[in-house]
């Protein structure tokens, strides 16, 4: 059994790490704010603290075997909105992260982001997120540290967030048509984006942390397929009675996602699928 904290826990990706953890019985320490997490996300078995990862030496002891460090703002529009607000968390609460770990040579996993292979200056969001992987290798050549960064690419599935702007596109979706409001399409709609199962990532997570591999630059945990905007409206109007409303393109809306490395389908034997018309078709929708 080991000993795990994951920072963000009791948000969409953490809350899906922590039921597939705990069917392990390890020992589950989550680290949220709740600004995007909420405790309806709870599992039995695993300890919850409500705090800041900028607070993380206050907070818990370092005695972690593992570090799943997911916290974060996730959101490239809210960005532009707060860019200080997505500093501290993105990049400063990174490097806390990093101190904390630093102690114990506990093995972090970074999420990082696919924003990574486009011009970080499109957004504050894209800019802080690079300057978290460059603080992960500054501690991994400095430090000696084990640590691992971890790509995701729009990721969706069970606990995604339905509304308010934290929502991705497919949980945003899925809340407009709640709502009965028409689904809503940043720009033409042409824009390709690499869906990847929450179970997926994952997967490739708990891969990646019980792997002796490493990679120089980054895991990528991405499908290998990608959808337009517009694809992914045809595949929801084919299960719901929806219209589309296409409204103004947005800053920091680059036109295409796809994994681009390999590494953990080589190196890890990881096996991601894409399930992304399946899980439309099955949602219910309540």
């Amino acid at each position: 059994m080991s000993k795990i904290l994951v920072t963000g826990g009791a948000g969409f990706v953490g809350t899906n790490l922590i039921i597939e953890l705990l069917k392990s019985e390890h020992y589950i320490v989550s680290i949220d704010d709740y600004s995007i997490g909420t405790k309806l996300n709870h599992q039995k078995g695993a300890k919850y603290i409500n705090g800041d990862i900028n607070q993380i030496e206050e907070l818990i002891d370092n005695d972690f075997d593992y570090c799943f460090h997911l916290a974060g703002l996730s959101r490239i529009q809210p960005s532009f909105e707060d860019p200080e607000n997505t500093f501290k968390v993105n990049t400063q609460g990174t490097l806390k992260v990093l101190e904390w770990a630093k102690k114990n040579y506990t093995k972090v996993i970074y999420s990082g982001s696919s924003s990574k292979h486009h011009d970080p200056k499109i957004s504050p969001y894209a800019m802080f997120k690079y300057l978290g992987e460059e603080i992960c290798r500054l501690y991994r050549v400095s430090f000696n540290m084990n640590i691992e960064i971890v790509r995701f690419y729009n990721v969706y599935g069970p606990y995604e967030i339905i509304d308010g702007k934290w929502a991705a596109l497919i949980g945003k979706w899925r809340g407009q048509i709640n709502e009965g409001k028409p689904l809503t399409i940043v720009g033409d709609g042409n824009q390709k984006r690499d869906f990847t199962h929450v179970i997926d990532i994952v997967d490739g997570l708990i891969k990646i942390a019980n792997s002796n591999e490493t990679q120089l630059d980054a895991w990528e945990l991405g499908s290998g397929k990608n959808y337009s905007i517009n694809e992914v409206f045809e595949m929801f109007s084919q299960k719901f009675d929806v219209r589309a409303q296409y409204i103004e393109n947005q800053k920091g809306n680059y036109k295409e996602t796809l994994r681009e490395s390999n590494s953990a389908i080589d190196l890890l034997g990881w096996n991601p699928k894409d399930r992304l018309k399946t899980y439309i078709i099955n949602l219910n929708n309540d």
